[in-house]
């Protein structure tokens, strides 16, 4: 069984982001961070997000794992910067819906992520290609759970 040239493509570029992960590399100047483990392969990754206001200015991770858990991690962050948390959101939804198997109406929004829908084939390595996405929807929720927290306190205070 061959590969088609669109599959070398595709492959081309998942390696690519693997072998060199945008946004890689801790920072001091981030507002939320916070550490997945895919505990069935051991992949492990940190995330950092810096969220101001509603909008993610920057996303930066770092960690160990197979290929396809450090290409998305890297293909996560390029299409998260400067979208809204809501956006932001969205997104990480219809990723883990793609590599599901499943329709997604605007799959263009996930950049080269959207290369990753055969992962849909292996569901062995789904968990793999969403430990990034997810540390995403995690460090959101957790972002506003705190905002919320430090409005009612403030809201006490008055």
């Amino acid at each position: 069984m061959g590969l088609s040239r669109l599959d070398m493509l595709y492959r081309q570029v998942v390696l690519d982001h693997s072998n060199s992960p945008r946004h890689y590399g801790l920072s001091e100047d981030m507002t939320h961070q916070l550490e997945l483990n895919n505990p069935t392969c051991g992949d492990v990754i940190t995330l950092q997000l810096k969220i101001e206001e509603d909008r993610v200015v920057d996303a930066r991770f770092a960690g160990s794992g197979c290929s396809i858990s450090m290409a998305s991690a890297s293909m996560m962050t390029e299409v998260v910067i400067g979208k809204t948390e809501k956006e932001a959101m969205a997104l990480a939804e219809d990723f883990s819906e793609l590599v599901q198997g499943k329709e997604v109406a605007n799959i263009q929004a996930l950049g080269d992520a959207s290369l990753l829908k055969g992962v849909s084939k292996f569901p062995a390595r789904i968990k793999c290609a969403t430990l990034a996405w997810k540390a995403l929807e995690r460090g959101i929720i957790e972002k506003e759970a705190a905002t919320t927290a430090e409005q009612s306190h403030c809201e006490e205070k008055e």
